[in-house]
C-alpha cells in the first residue's frame, strides 16, 4: 500500500491517534485499508484499522472522563452542543465534500442527512428540560418520592456507511448531554467525517475523552462489544450483524440498541394522484442511489390500470435522470460506495431477470464520460416482480425498483405484514379512511401516507419492527433519552423531632 496516501487514524482522549496505542511511531505496522472515491474507483486515503489495545485505550480515556462529565451540569454540557451546532453549519461545506468524496452521494443528499444530524443535536441542547425528573410531595404522612434520570457510564455506537454523517450525530450527542461518555466506531468505509465532527465537538467544548472515535473492523467491533466497561451499545446495519451484536452485546450485560435491515413498500391505490406518487417515488428508491435503509425498493400498485400508470410515470422520470459524480450538483444520482457492492447490486439484477421479472430499465449498461471506472449503475426498473423472488425478498441496498400488482388493499397489506422486515412502508391515496385502516393495521414502525420517507424529525424517534431492529427502544428523540439514562427512583422522609416511633412491620402503603 502506497505511504504516499494521506492517513486516517483515531480520535482518542482529544488528539489525533495516527498509530495503535502501543506502537505510535510505527505506521507501516498498522493494519489499513484503502478508501476509496467511488466516482473514480482510485484510493485517495487510507484509514487506520484499530487493534483491541487501541479500543481498550479509547475506554480508558470515556472511563477516566466519565466522573467529572457526569457531574457537569445538563445547563453546560447543553451549551456545548448549541456551540457544536454552530459549528457544524459553519463547517457544512467542507463535511458534505467528505460525503460526496468517500461516499459519493450528491451534494443536496449530503447536505440534506447533515441538516437532519445537525437537528439531533440541537435537540439534545435541550438536556436540561429532558433530563428534568418527577416530583410527589407528601406521597405518605411527612414523606416525598422523586425521579431521577441518571446516566450509564461509558457507551459506544457502531455506524453504517450510508450516512456517515447523520447516524453518528443520531447516537453520541444525547449520550453526551445525558452525562454518558461515548466511543464512536464509524465504517471504515468513509470514516473522515466523523473524525471532522469529533474535533469540532472538541472545539466546541467537549472536554477530552468524553467522545472518542476508533475506525476499524470487526476486531473493533468485537471489543467494544465484549468490554464490559462499555454500557450500553447502539448500532445501525445489516439485519445479520445487528442481530449478532444485539446477542453478544446482551451476553455482557449491556443495554443493546440494533437496527437492522429494511424492505420498505409503497402502496399506490388507483385513488392516488399518480403524477406526484411517482415523482415522490422518485426520489425514494434512486436517491442516495438507493443506499438508505428507507428507501422504497417495492411499489405496490393496487390494480394493473393503477400499476400501468405507474410504470409508464416512472419510465418517463427515469429517462430524464442524470448519473455522474456527486460533486456536479446537476446530478440526481452518484455512484454506489464500493466496487464490491457495485457488484452486488448488479449481481442482483441478473438474478431478477433470471427469475422472470420484467426489467423494463436497464441501468447497468451506463457509463459516465470521464468516470469509467467510477462505481456508478444507473436506474433499474423491474415490472412484474412476484413475492418469492430473491429481488422481492431480500434488501439490495441500490437503486433497483420493483413493482407487484395486486388486486386489493387487503391482499397489499398481507404482503407487507407477512415480510421479515418492518421498518418502514407508506401509501399513496386520497381516501382518509384507506389511509387510517391501512395506518392502524399494518405492521411496520414508520408508516407515510402521501409521504414516501417517512423518516421522524429529531423530536420523535426511529425505528422499524420484527427483524428490522433488535431491542426495546428506537433511536434518537425521546428513545435517545431512555436508553442513555436510566431511572432512579428516591423516597425520603424526615421524621418530626422529639416523635419515638414504634417498630412498623407491616408492608407500607398510603392507605
Amino acid at each position: 500500500m502506497s505511504q504516499a496516501l494521506p492517513t486516517i487514524g483515531h480520535w482518542i482522549d482529544g488528539q489525533n491517534l495516527l498509530g495503535s496505542a502501543r506502537r505510535q511511531d510505527a505506521l507501516a505496522d498498522e493494519r489499513s485499508q484503502e478508501v476509496f472515491n467511488p466516482a473514480t474507483g482510485t484510493a485517495e486515503k487510507r484509514v487506520l484499522l484499530a487493534d483491541k489495545t487501541t479500543v481498550q485505550a479509547a475506554i480508558a480515556s470515556a472511563e477516566k472522563a466519565y466522573p467529572a462529565w457526569r457531574a457537569t451540569p445538563p445547563l453546560k454540557r447543553a451549551r456545548v452542543m448549541s456551540k457544536l451546532k454552530g459549528l457544524l453549519e459553519q463547517h457544512g461545506e467542507r463535511i458534505c465534500a467528505l460525503l460526496t468524496a468517500e461516499h459519493g452521494k450528491v451534494a443536496g443528499d449530503a447536505m440534506g442527512e447533515l441538516q437532519r444530524g445537525i437537528e439531533n443535536v440541537e435537540y439534545a441542547s435541550y438536556a436540561p428540560e429532558l433530563l428534568k425528573g418527577e416530583h410527589t410531595r407528601n406521597v405518605g404522612p411527612g414523606i416525598d418520592s422523586w425521579s431521577e434520570l441518571q446516566p450509564l457510564g461509558v457507551t459506544a455506537g457502531i455506524t453504517p456507511f450510508n450516512f456517515p454523517a447523520m447516524v453518528p450525530l443520531w447516537m453520541w450527542p444525547m449520550a453526551v448531554a445525558c452525562g454518558n461518555t461515548f466511543v464512536l466506531k464509524p465504517s471504515e468505509r468513509d470514516p473522515s467525517s466523523a473524525l471532522l465532527i469529533a474535533q469540532l465537538a472538541f472545539e466546541a467544548g467537549l472536554p477530552p475523552g468524553v467522545l472518542n472515535v476508533v475506525n476499524g473492523d470487526k476486531e473493533a467491533v468485537d471489543a467494544l462489544i465484549d468490554d464490559r466497561r462499555v454500557q450500553a451499545l447502539s448500532f445501525v446495519g445489516s439485519t445479520p450483524i445487528a442481530e449478532y451484536i444485539y446477542s453478544r452485546g446482551c451476553a455482557t450485560g449491556k443495554r443493546v440498541q440494533a437496527l437492522g435491515g429494511a424492505k420498505n413498500h409503497a402502496v399506490v391505490m388507483p385513488d392516488a394522484d399518480i403524477d406526484n406518487a411517482v415523482s415522490a417515488l422518485m426520489g425514494a428508491a434512486y436517491g442516495s442511489c438507493g443506499e438508505r435503509c428507507m428507501a422504497i425498493p417495492i411499489v405496490v400498485a393496487v390494480g394493473d390500470a393503477t400499476a400501468d400508470a405507474v410504470v409508464a410515470g416512472l419510465q418517463a422520470q427515469i429517462a430524464k435522470m442524470k448519473v455522474g459524480p456527486g460533486s456536479d450538483a446537476r446530478n440526481d444520482m452518484g455512484p454506489l460506495v464500493t466496487k464490491p457492492h457495485f457488484e452486488k447490486v448488479r449481481d442482483y439484477v441478473e438474478q431478477g431477470v433470471k427469475e422472470g421479472a420484467k426489467l423494463l430499465v436497464d441501468g447497468r449498461g451506463v457509463k459516465v464520460p470521464g468516470h469509467e471506472n467510477g462505481y456508478f449503475l444507473g436506474a433499474c426498473l423491474f415490472d412484474h416482480v412476484k413475492p418469492e423472488m430473491v429481488i422481492y425478498k431480500e434488501e439490495i441496498f441500490g437503486p433497483v425498483l420493483g413493482v407487484v400488482r395486486v388486486k386489493t388493499l387487503d391482499e397489499a397489506m398481507r404482503l407487507i405484514n407477512e415480510h421479515e422486515y418492518g421498518n418502514g412502508t407508506c401509501i399513496f391515496t386520497r381516501d382518509g379512511e384507506a389511509a387510517r385502516y391501512f395506518s392502524d393495521h399494518i405492521l411496520v414502525g414508520m408508516v407515510g401516507v402521501n409521504v414516501p420517507l417517512p423518516v421522524p424529525i429529531a423530536y420523535h424517534s426511529f425505528g422499524g419492527w420484527k427483524r428490522s431492529l433488535f431491542g426495546d427502544l428506537h433511536a434518537y428523540g425521546p428513545d435517545a433519552v431512555r436508553f442513555y439514562t436510566k431511572r432512579k427512583t428516591i423516597t425520603q422522609r424526615w421524621p418530626s423531632a422529639g416523635v419515638r416511633e414504634g417498630a412498623v412491620f407491616s408492608f407500607p402503603s398510603t392507605k
